[in-house]
């Protein structure tokens, strides 16, 4: 598969990739082997995941959990090419992370992704940031708080049912138009109508494969490029907020402390303090 991986930390049983796929639609998928395991974080495009736990859409926002040592596909059925930002851990480094998590049984995960959760919000987006960063320091410690979270997290998590294939295309092809134009007003009618469904139809779908609601879908990705612009521009937070799509900003602000913990000027000064590189 067409893909390019620069390593950007690395330490004793944990590393950090980020992984850009170029493949294009109707590639065919290749069997691949996870050397570690792995905890990826989607941040662009769609791909079908399909592990020894099962099946699953990935979309940004998302988490791929792989076992190590199990085998893996990755196909591009629905559309061209995507980019995660890659965690991996040696099995005795995650068993010690796993000893000091709170519910966690065993080594392993048992489902093959975490859907957009608003609990990985603020956590996804340091994770990006630290990325376009190059901050090593902050790769290491996000390292750990995403393991630890997403060890959390799959404990309580079922497996879902298996997806039909025709409906993955459709939600794929409904995120993907939510990836392009996210800043303006996207209705569930537009969403179902592109998607040749009814909405009611569509909404169940979505929320089946997507793991939550458009909406919700729709809000995340505009969350998690206002808290990117807030640590990487100067812009004014008003100008962030209508950048993003959010036409109020007091609904804004409610909206950001409510999801990334703090409002948006207080996480703006908190970030932007000194990194170690």
């Amino acid at each position: 598969m067409p893909q390019s991986a620069d390593i950007l930390a690395s330490g004793q049983g944990w590393r950090v990739t980020d992984i850009l796929c170029t493949a294009a639609a109707g590639d065919r998928p290749f069997e691949e082997a996870h050397a570690d395991f792995c905890i990826a974080a989607v941040t662009r495009g769609t791909f079908r995941y399909r592990a020894r736990q099962g099946t699953a859409v990935m979309a940004p926002g998302a988490l791929l959990l792989g076992n190590a040592g199990t085998c893996f596909e990755c196909g591009h059925e629905h559309g061209s090419g995507d980019r995660c930002l890659s965690f991996h851990f040696t099995p005795a480094y995650l068993q010690d992370i796993l000893a000091d998590t709170p519910g966690a049984r065993r080594l392993g995960f048992d489902v093959p992704r975490l859907p957009p959760l608003e609990v990985l919000a603020p956590l996804l987006a340091d994770a990006e940031a630290a990325c376009v960063e190059h901050d090593r320091c902050a790769l290491e410690e996000i390292g750990l708080r995403l393991a630890g979270t997403a060890i959390m997290l799959a404990a309580d998590a079922r497996p879902s049912r298996k997806p039909n294939r025709r409906d993955e295309q459709r939600v794929a092809t409904a995120i993907r138009l939510i990836e392009d134009e996210a800043e303006r007003p996207i209705t569930l009618t537009e969403l179902a109508s592109s998607t040749a469904t009814s909405s009611y139809h569509f909404l169940r779908i979505f929320r089946d494969i997507a793991g939550m609601t458009p909406h919700q879908f729709v809000l995340k990705t505009r969350l998690h490029r206002a808290a990117l612009k807030l640590r990487h521009t100067d812009e004014p937070v008003s100008t962030v907020a209508y950048d993003t799509g959010f036409n109020d900003l007091s609904t804004f602000n409610r909206r950001f402390r409510r999801v990334m913990g703090e409002a948006p000027a207080t996480y703006r000064a908190r970030t932007a303090l000194g990194n170690c590189k």
